[in-house]
Formats: structure tokens, C-alpha cells, sequence
């Protein structure tokens, strides 16, 4: 059924416990792993700032799932991409269009419908852009 699973992440807890599941379908039907991450960046004079400062660390971190998926002998890519503040959920359904993507799978920080709306939620863009079914995978309860 699904021959191209994209996982999204930020390098978020939210974002690695959905890894499990992209992880054990991708297994299940054999499909390719796409591993997408986009660093998002702040516009301010002259210069961007990174959303995450910790940048450098979330990406050696997704690197590593990437080489252990693949000694695990899935088929697993990672693409990365810079975009400004507000751009990340275009940038992967652009992704997952050019890789004829089946699935996307995302984790969530568990926002609510104010705070989704003001901090901006990739998760809830998604939803309303992309042309494959998006598999959201919910915040673990406190």
C-alpha cells in the first residue's frame, strides 16, 4: 500500500515518537523512509536567526536515525532544507510530491487551538495542503 513514507521532524520529542511508527510502517510494506527536515530561521536585519538554536545538535540527532534506519536495512533517505519562519509545511508537501510520497508522518507538541494558531502549528498546515494522508501522532499524556 504505502511504497514512500515521509517523516517530518524537528527534532522534537513529539517528533521522535512518531519516528517509531513511520519507522515500523515503512518495514511493513516495504516502503522508502524519506526523512525530511526543514530549519526554520527568523527574519531580522540583515542576517536570519534559527528557530532552534540548538540546530547543529538536532541535525547530527536526525543524521544518526538516518544511518540506524538504514543498518536496520531500510531504505532511508534525509533531505534538508533552510526556509524562513512560516515556511516549513510548503516546503514538505513539496518534498513529499516530488518523492510520490504515499503517507506523511508527523508528530505533535499538543498546542491548543489558541496556542496552535499563535505559535503557528506545521502539523495543522499540513493538513490542509498536501495531497497524501498525513499520520498525526499525539503528545504522550502528563
Amino acid at each position: 500500500m504505502f511504497k514512500a513514507i515521509i517523516w517530518a521532524t524537528d527534532g522534537s520529542s513529539g517528533a521522535e515518537r512518531a519516528l517509531s511508527l513511520a519507522k515500523g510502517l515503512a518495514q511493513a510494506h516495504g516502503a522508502r523512509l524519506v526523512v525530511v527536515h526543514v530549519n526554520e530561521f527568523m527574519v531580522g536585519r540583515a542576517i536570519g536567526y534559527p528557530v532552534n538554536l540548538n540546530e547543529d545538535e538536532v541535525q547530527a540527532a536526525i543524521g544518526k536515525h538516518v544511518e540506524d534506519l538504514k543498518k536496520e536495512g531500510l531504505e532511508a533517505t534525509l533531505q534538508t532544507a533552510r526556509v524562513s519562519m512560516g515556511g516549513a509545511a510548503h516546503l514538505i508537501a513539496e518534498i513529499a510530491d516530488k518523492e510520490g510520497a504515499d503517507l506523511i508522518v508527523v508528530g505533535t507538541r499538543g498546542y491548543g487551538p489558541i496556542s496552535g494558531l499563535l505559535l503557528g502549528s506545521v502539523t495543522h498546515r499540513l493538513l490542509q495542503i498536501v495531497r497524501c494522508p498525513v499520520l498525526v501522532v499525539p503528545p504522550t499524556s502528563a
